[in-house]
């Protein structure tokens, strides 16, 4: 328990136990061990030392954070009755597994409605013997399994990437023990690991074939240190806040920054790459919202069951299947590893073609499973369900106004269809009208008047998990065609900024929705303007600054206010006391 970081007091009874309990600081976890534990200490520190949860509990230890420190105190004030019956006080008739004092008060607090979490051992073991026979096998299975083994095992996330499990994992694990004995945190080293891929973007960004060789080395071993935070905040059980914040962000941060290294340095050598390089950020944020609408819209669904999903669990029952199908969506993994490659061995324009074609035949293969599995499913959508997908559609004011005050469509495919219509149209246009015409502007105008149409009823249809999608594809495209065809010095690396602003708030919309806070506040979302005020207003910029520099100059400025503005409240909340200690257990692809 020393070795865990607690201030060890033995206590004779439950009386006495809480008096010693209540002379802790309020501030502080306290923890609750019978005398006659037998464990690993891994198996301990799973069960009393995770930040994330208020209350946590193995056979015959108890632990609570000051947050659930008074259930505890309430268990403990009616501690007699609870151990000296069978039963705990306040859940009569139920049946107690643990029968440990810990065990007892651990219940007690559960009927009292405090959650207390009970993390799964696998082989380790926490026991508390009773008898001579018991005892000598629970230090038989002590002996047989050594808990550093699992500990290291345990660091490494169970569903990874092929890429990552076999040519990262077997040996970042150990340098992330490595880490853990020097006293580093995981936030220090996804520092590292954002610091070493910018550094890798400026390698790139030379344009010299050496540069691009120090890239390609740099960004797998910004990849090695990705992989070696989670794997140290696991093993370490460092869990917070702020770590949170920091690895949901950064690996976007990293991969974009390094994409405009690459257009940086084909600059150098006479070809501009800026359009791929911003249809490659386009084409991964785009994938990424399909799935996170994809997981939100289905995740606490009633009756959620389809042939599809069937078949899918029985593939994967297939070994090398599994690892196929994991290949094929191109994860961080694979595809950190082959950008890395490529930079290293061709130019930055074939990284980005390779790019393009491998996502966008990941992106057609995991949205068409996705449809099959929606269409095939018979499921009832939730109110949270539809309450995430309204906030993954990041409506601004002007497609608030038509919501509310305009035609309600009727039909369970009528929001997906009118989104995907509504960005067929802003795109189309985009891409057919002059640059600066006016007729833009006015498709934009439609835009926004029909995507206030899609998300005027609740998204519990089968398919309005596209509605999201369907918007981020119609804003980040549109920017993206207004800036390729206007033919201003400048104009693609605006857009490339102001898109990674964008979508830096749609991230940051996923993670905090992930962690059960909600998405951010609707003055943000109003203030900002949503997708289809900032598509409007890009389209304005387009008209109003026809071929002139300031063209340049109005999306820069419209980057560094969106910056700004998602940046403050971003920090503002993740180092806030209501964040979520949560840890990214990985990107969906």
């Amino acid at each position: 328990m020393r070795s865990l970081g607690f201030d060890v007091r033995v206590a004779a009874d439950v009386a006495e136990a809480a008096r010693l309990i209540s002379a802790v600081p309020a501030d502080h976890r306290v923890a609750l061990v019978d005398p006659g534990f037998i464990g690993h200490v891994h198996a301990l520190r799973l069960g009393l030392t995770d930040p994330r949860f208020p209350a946590a509990a193995v056979p015959g230890a108890l632990t609570a954070q000051p947050e659930a420190r008074p259930a505890l105190v309430r268990a403990l004030d009616t501690g007699t009755a609870a151990v000296g019956a069978g039963v705990p006080t306040g859940a009569p008739g139920a049946p107690v597994a643990d029968r440990t004092v810990p065990g007892r008060l651990a219940a007690a607090m559960d009927a009292g409605g405090t959650e207390v979490r009970r993390p799964e051992l696998g082989s380790l073991v926490a026991a508390v013997p009773t008898d001579d026979a018991t005892r000598a096998e629970a230090e038989s299975a002590l002996v047989a399994v050594d808990d550093e083994a699992v500990r290291l095992r345990s660091a490494v996330k169970a569903h990874d990437g092929f890429f990552t499990t076999f040519f990262i994992s077997p040996y970042s694990r150990y340098i992330a023990r490595w880490c853990a004995r020097r006293g580093l945190t995981p936030n220090q080293v996804t520092t590292a690991s954002l610091l070493t891929a910018l550094i890798a973007a400026g390698s790139a960004a030379t344009g010299t074939r050496g540069g691009y060789v120090a890239a390609g080395v740099l960004l797998l071993l910004s990849f090695v240190l990705d992989c070696t935070d989670g794997q140290l905040a696991r093993y370490s059980l460092q869990y917070s806040t702020m770590g949170a914040w920091l690895d949901a962000t950064f690996d976007r941060a990293k991969e974009y920054a390094y994409y405009a290294g690459l257009a940086l340095g084909a600059a150098r050598g006479g070809d501009d790459v800026w359009a791929l390089a911003l249809g490659a950020m386009v084409l991964q944020a785009c994938r990424h919202v399909i799935d996170f609408s994809f997981n939100e819209a289905n995740h606490d669904a009633v009756a959620n069951s389809s042939p599809t999903a069937a078949l899918s669990t029985k593939l994967d029952s297939v070994g090398w299947t599994v690892w196929v199908r994991r290949m094929i969506v191109l994860p961080i993994g694979e595809r950190w590893a082959m950008i890395a490659v490529l930079t290293a061995v061709t130019t930055p324009r074939i990284v980005f073609y390779a790019l393009l074609v491998g996502c966008s035949f990941a992106a057609c293969y995991t949205t068409a499973g996705r449809l099959l599995r929606s269409l095939t499913r018979k499921a009832k959508r939730t109110d949270r369900a539809a309450q995430a997908l309204a906030d993954l559609a990041d409506s601004g004011p002007l497609a608030e106004a038509v919501a509310a005050v305009g035609p309600r469509l009727g039909g369970s495919w009528s929001a997906p269809v009118t989104a995907l219509l509504a960005g067929a149209l802003m795109i189309a246009s985009a891409l057919t009208q002059p640059f600066g015409s006016w007729h833009t502007i006015l498709a934009a105008v439609v835009y926004a008047m029909l995507s206030g149409m899609a998300v005027s009823r609740p998204l519990k249809g089968a398919l309005d998990w596209l509605v999201p999608p369907a918007f981020r594809a119609a804003e980040y495209c549109t920017v993206l065609v207004l800036a390729a065809r206007s033919d201003v010095p400048g104009a693609l690396p605006a857009a490339f900024g102001l898109v990674s602003a964008v979508a830096y708030h749609h991230y940051d919309t996923v993670y905090r929705i992930r962690g059960g806070t909600g998405a951010p506040p609707r003055w943000l979302v109003r203030t900002i303007g949503g997708h289809e005020g900032r598509t409007l207003v890009v389209t304005v910029f387009a008209a109003v600054f026809t071929r002139h520099s300031t063209f340049t100059a109005a999306l820069t400025a419209l980057a560094v206010a969106v910056a700004l503005v998602v940046l403050v409240e971003s920090i503002r909340f993740w180092v806030s006391s209501g964040a979520p200690a949560v840890h990214d257990e990985g990107e969906p692809a």
